[in-house]
């Protein structure tokens, strides 16, 4: 089965249900297209080298093994996905991948050099930029001031160079296919999924070779979640790698070309776009044999 013939399988498994999520596809039939035609750079011949790669990761809190044995490659153009249920272990894998927590086993590698990010720091300057789903912003600050929020352009004298970052942030945004006539307007005035356009233009402006979400159209509308999910293929078609940590199983299946699923910190699915339908990753998201098993004993 094809790229495009899955991408549409998908369309219509979810147009099937009631209400909004129809509407989601509907809404979002340009990203599934476009993601299906799109070429992903070493998808073929794998050619492209991965920017990070995990053997074996783990991460333990004491003797309690929080991440077990995760094997991950993340390459340049490509969308992976990781979905899992509360406690499955994502929170723990951004942490690991954004610096903030070390792992306790296995090895980590960037470019192909073995690597340890002992902190955020060390990951912002391997292009590691992480897209919390409580963004970090000043409401009553304007647009431009939160795009370049500790990363000022200054003059002579420490002056800022305001005109410079205001003609800066309505290009990236626009480029980004953001349609936001004045950067001006306080951030706080803005919808949730244009804040978190923002943020990710933000931190690929600023250089981000990696881009982990997290979970950024949790709290969204179909309408805002489909211009992230937007933007998300448009950040894939600029070359970046991008982690999309999930637990909406359709959501992903429309900008994925990787998925991976955790379950109480052990990876239960590694599996390619061509490999995986909607379905199988919507049974495995809500529980798979474990559910079969509890229809069985509630329903006889």
């Amino acid at each position: 089965m094809t790229r495009r013939n899955k991408r549409k399988d998908a369309a219509t498994v979810t147009s099937t249900g009631t209400g909004a999520a129809g509407d989601v596809v509907a809404d979002k039939g340009a990203v599934a297209d476009g993601a299906a035609d799109k070429d992903v750079p070493g998808a073929e011949d794998g050619a492209t080298p991965p920017i990070i790669e995990m053997r074996g990761l783990e991460k333990a809190y004491g003797e309690r093994l929080v991440l077990k044995g995760i094997d991950m490659e993340i390459r340049p153009g490509t969308v992976t996905c990781v979905l899992g249920d509360n406690g499955a272990g994502k929170s723990t894998l951004i942490k690991a991948l954004s610096g903030l927590h070390q792992p306790t086993g296995g090895e980590m590698l960037i470019d192909g050099e073995p690597a340890r990010l002992r902190n955020p720091k060390d990951a912002l300057d391997r292009g590691i930029a992480t897209v919390y789903q409580d963004l970090a912003v000043v409401g009553q600050m304007s647009v431009w001031r939160n795009f370049f929020l500790g990363q000022e352009l200054t003059g002579a004298l420490g002056r800022l160079k305001a005109d410079e970052m205001r003609e800066i942030t309505a290009e990236q945004l626009e480029k980004m296919g953001v349609d936001l006539p004045d950067v001006e307007v306080p951030i706080s005035t803005l919808s949730g999924g244009q804040r978190q356009v923002v943020a990710i233009a933000r931190a690929i402006y600023f250089g981000a070779r990696v881009l982990i979400l997290d979970e950024p159209t949790a709290a969204l509308g179909v309408k805002q979640s489909g211009m992230v999910l937007r933007f998300v293929k448009k950040a894939r078609e600029s070359g970046v790698a991008v982690i999309f940590i999930t637990h909406n199983p359709h959501h992903a299946y429309l900008v994925g070309d990787r998925f991976m699923m955790l379950n109480m910190g052990e990876q239960v699915m590694n599996a390619d776009l061509e490999d995986v339908t909607l379905e199988e990753l919507t049974v495995e998201m809500s529980g798979g044999g474990e559910l079969d098993a509890l229809s069985h004993e509630l329903r006889s």
